[in-house]
Formats: C-alpha cells, sequence, structure tokens
C-alpha cells in the first residue's frame, strides 16, 4: 500500500464520523506539492459554500510558493473571512487523512485566529 491509498483510506475513516450541516459545514483541506485547497461543504445539499486555494489571484500575488506554510496561512486566512462574509462561524474540521502537522496545522490556526470555531 502506498501512501495516497493510505491516506484515502484515513480520509474514509474520517469521513464516516463527520457531515457538513448548512449550520456548521465541513471544512475539507487537500495538499499537493505545489498547491492547498479549502473547501466549505454542506454534505446534506452537496454544495461547496466557500473555497480558497494558493491559486487565488489575491494570494498568488502574495506568496512566491503555493506549497509551504506561508501560503497555508494565508489560505487559512482567506477562507475564514469568506466564511465569516457569508455568515459561517463554526465549521467542522476535515483534515483529509492527513496528519495534524505542518500546512494543514497551518490552515487551520490561520482560520481559528480569523475567527472561525471549530
Amino acid at each position: 500500500m502506498d501512501k495516497n491509498s493510505a491516506r484515502k483510506k484515513r480520509h474514509m475513516r474520517i469521513r464516516n464520523r463527520i457531515t457538513g450541516t448548512p449550520e456548521r459545514p465541513r471544512m475539507n483541506v487537500y495538499r499537493s506539492l505545489t498547491n492547498i485547497y479549502v473547501q466549505l461543504i454542506d454534505d446534506l445539499s452537496g454544495e461547496t459554500l466557500v473555497s480558497a486555494s494558493t491559486l487565488d489571484p489575491a494570494i498568488r500575488d502574495a506568496v512566491e510558493n503555493g506549497g509551504n506554510k506561508e501560503a497555508a496561512t494565508k489560505v487559512g486566512e482567506l477562507v475564514a473571512t469568506r466564511a465569516l462574509e457569508n455568515e459561517i462561524e463554526q465549521v467542522v474540521f476535515d483534515r483529509g487523512g492527513y496528519k495534524y502537522h505542518g500546512r494543514i496545522k497551518q490552515v487551520a490556526e490561520a482560520a481559528r485566529e480569523k475567527g472561525l470555531k471549530f
């Protein structure tokens, strides 16, 4: 079993326990080597309510590398700002099967500092 299939298996275990609702959406994080993507998802209707990534023009111009902790912090701040604009204050954190460490942790901490509650 390779790393990615093990991660997908962990992610499915997590997804069996958590679900996003319109009042408390699921904050899903995906990371690749070059970018970080975050979505706030309402699983009941199957809609993405808010999203942010290092490919957004606001972040892409501010950071030179989209796959580091600095970029993860900017993505966390941006998704929290957009969520609060849409009157979303509480979320369920879905780390996507990744360890709560490094870039994943930076996204979560930046979103918390901007006012999002987990």
